[in-house]
């Protein structure tokens, strides 16, 4: 992978995304969204560490294969970045949470997001899933859109661009 604007990014497992700093400086958006204990998140919440935020679903095939990589990287990135999954499931917790036994993500929240409060504040995108990375004030970094391996390590020099 090489982390530059809009170039194509292809993992080896043949997922391919893009990289994106069109956002770059916006503020996260101070929107609720819901915990797995239906608790109210917002982004901001989150503030003090860069975060990095996956808005995906249960429907869409390439965040499904891309979940337990994500998940190994929040174990990989604990203490350093905060790594978060938000589901865009209009059914919720009734999907996700199945979702998150099937595939025995461990490290990761099953936070949702059924209204798509979320999706709409950080300016939508062309595909799901996105992931989006803020700095530790809060500002975006950069985004991704389609599915990556997350684990992969090149992925840690693009999170150190939060630093």
């Amino acid at each position: 992978m090489e982390p530059k604007a809009g170039a194509g990014l292809e993992s080896a497992n043949g997922l391919r995304a893009e990289l994106s700093y069109r956002y770059a400086g916006r503020s996260a958006p101070d929107v609720a969204f819901k915990g797995a204990d239906g608790r109210e998140v917002a982004l901001t919440d989150f503030a003090g560490r860069p975060l990095l935020v996956n808005i995906w679903a249960t429907y869409c095939i390439p965040c499904k294969v891309e979940m337990p990589t994500l998940d190994n990287l929040a174990e990989l990135e604990a203490g350093k970045t905060t790594v978060i999954a938000v589901a865009q499931d209009l059914q919720g917790r009734k999907v996700v949470l199945p979702f998150f036994t099937r595939t025995a993500i461990k490290n990761l929240e099953p936070y949702i997001d059924p209204t798509n409060r979320l999706w709409h504040a950080v300016g939508g995108s062309p595909a799901l899933p996105t992931t989006i990375l803020y700095d530790s004030e809060g500002r975006e970094v950069w985004r991704v859109i389609g599915g990556l391996e997350w684990d992969d390590e090149e992925i840690s020099a693009m999170l150190a661009e939060a630093d």
